[in-house]
């Protein structure tokens, strides 16, 4: 065996030439500005000024909370409250605790059962920690035990019904 690699002829398909660029089978057409995309397609606008300085929420959802968290949450003790606020679009709401003391953040993936809830929906939960300093609290394992009277309420799948 030698060394050097001899090339193997006629192995290599060979392509055909290109035709003119008027006649039909050129697969160049009319001209070089046709390479370009359409004036339709080109979006103008600016990029968010946020862009690359939007920092990770410290707000434990579900999803990110550790084990260990959840399980003391789940030990903890039920609490009962009512609605304060609650936006979906946003993600979160606050509950107002039946003992008193402050609003109690909630984040929308905390939430169980098949409504959206509203400002004076009663609702039972219990808290878990925020850290990193641990020093407020948030709902989870969040329930509706009794839709406000009088309100429409929407389901997680977007359907209106009125209570």
């Amino acid at each position: 065996m030698s060394s050097q690699a001899t090339p193997i002829q006629g192995s290599r398909p060979v392509t055909p030439p290109l035709t003119s660029a008027g006649s039909p089978r050129s697969p160049v057409s009319h001209s070089k500005e046709s390479l370009q995309p359409p004036a339709c397609r080109h979006r103008d606008r600016s990029p968010s000024p946020m862009r690359g300085y939007l920092i990770p929420s410290p707000l434990p959802t579900r999803r990110n909370r550790t084990c260990s968290a959840t399980a003391r949450a789940s030990e903890g003790p039920l609490f009962t409250g009512v609605c304060k606020y609650f936006s979906r679009s946003k993600g979160h709401g606050f509950i107002t605790p039946s003992d008193g003391g402050s609003d109690i953040f909630v984040h929308i993936s905390d939430i169980e059962g098949e409504y959206v809830p509203v400002e004076g929906d009663e609702m039972s939960y219990k808290v878990c920690s925020i850290p990193p300093k641990h020093e407020k609290i948030q709902a989870v394992e969040v329930t509706i035990t009794h839709l406000n009277p009088g309100t429409k309420h929407e389901t997680w799948a977007g359907h209106v019904v009125s209570s």
